[in-house]
């Protein structure tokens, strides 16, 4: 079976999100893509207090200065789309309140049809948590457990009934109900956090970060699965953020998923041998405008078919 190929969505600076969203959501579906995807980023500190991703001196991408709702994008989509899937990879969740958070989904898949695909993570930006005001950094292990207890019993039969140190709901109808069980998907790399996903979620989504790495990780998420006995199939939604160029780049020094059409599908192609169900590529980064974006896209698209993936 053919891997899965799913594209994200515009949010940065150089987009207007009320028309390249739509715009670039309807040409992914007609040029064959399976899903469109949204990141979540909620500010830009400066001066900068941390890192990227918490490493010192590690300095933040430009882009992360304008990066629009990911909730706002999936709902542009779904209402310009028909066919693809709507995904988060991935929305920090504990940033969320998670009945409001819940509540939201449940609607987006009713009104799209039952095509939400629920990707969350910790996050690690210090900003970002005394900003949301939901709960400090250093609980967000236990507040993303949380938030798929609410979002579970949420999406569930009436009564709704969650008591935790968060929400309290007592006894209550909610509604819209998701069209279908929403699958929840995790960024797992540490052993607590595949923990979390073989016991509580659906899902993966590792970071394209060397072929070996991945496989490392996939490997010891698929042992501990057996070890806990899941008989449930784990998905797999590969991120790839790549930076075209119209001009391929020379192969000394090159940096993976950098360069033409053709060289970023090559480099799609050790990670389909992993057995990972899907792959999202970002190309928004490097694009201009939207018109750049759908082009390159399906360019994109066309070549990693044609390559095989």
């Amino acid at each position: 079976m053919a891997t899965r190929l799913g594209l994200g969505l515009p949010q940065n600076r150089q987009y207007h999100l009320g028309r390249d969203v739509p715009d670039v959501a309807r040409a992914a579906e007609r040029a064959g893509y399976d899903s469109v995807w949204v990141y979540e980023r909620a500010l830009f500190p400066e001066p900068a207090t941390q890192g990227l991703y918490g490493v010192e001196g590690l300095p933040w991408p430009d882009s992360y200065r304008h990066v629009a709702d990911p909730l706002v994008a999936l709902t542009l989509a779904a209402a310009a789309t028909e066919r693809v899937e709507l995904g988060s990879s991935v929305l920090v969740a504990p940033l969320h309140v998670p009945f409001q958070l819940a509540r939201t989904l449940a609607t987006l898949d009713a009104v799209s049809g039952g095509r939400v695909v629920a990707g969350f993570g910790t996050g690690w930006s210090l900003d970002e948590y005394a900003a949301s005001g939901v709960r400090p950094i250093k609980e967000r292990g236990r507040v993303l457990d949380e938030v798929i207890d609410v979002c579970r019993a949420v999406w569930g039969p009436d009564p709704v009934r969650h008591h935790g140190r968060i929400a309290q709901i007592d006894s209550a109808v909610v509604g819209p109900k998701p069209a279908r069980p929403i699958p929840i998907l995790l960024a797992a790399s540490t052993r607590r956090a595949r923990e979390r996903l073989v016991e509580h979620a659906d899902g993966w989504l590792p970071i394209a970060a060397g072929v070996e790495q991945v496989a490392d990780q996939w490997h010891a998420l698929q042992d501990l699965a057996a070890e806990r006995g899941r008989q449930q199939p784990i998905r797999t939604v590969l991120r790839v953020n790549a930076r075209f160029s119209a001009k391929p780049a020379g192969e000394a020094g090159r940096r993976p998923f950098h360069g033409s059409a053709d060289q970023i599908a090559e480099d799609l192609l050790p990670y389909t041998e992993l057995g990972l169900q899907e792959i999202l590529v970002d190309v928004q980064s490097g694009a201009r405008d939207a018109q750049e974006l759908k082009d390159v896209a399906t360019e994109v698209y066309e070549r990693a078919r044609a390559a095989g993936v």
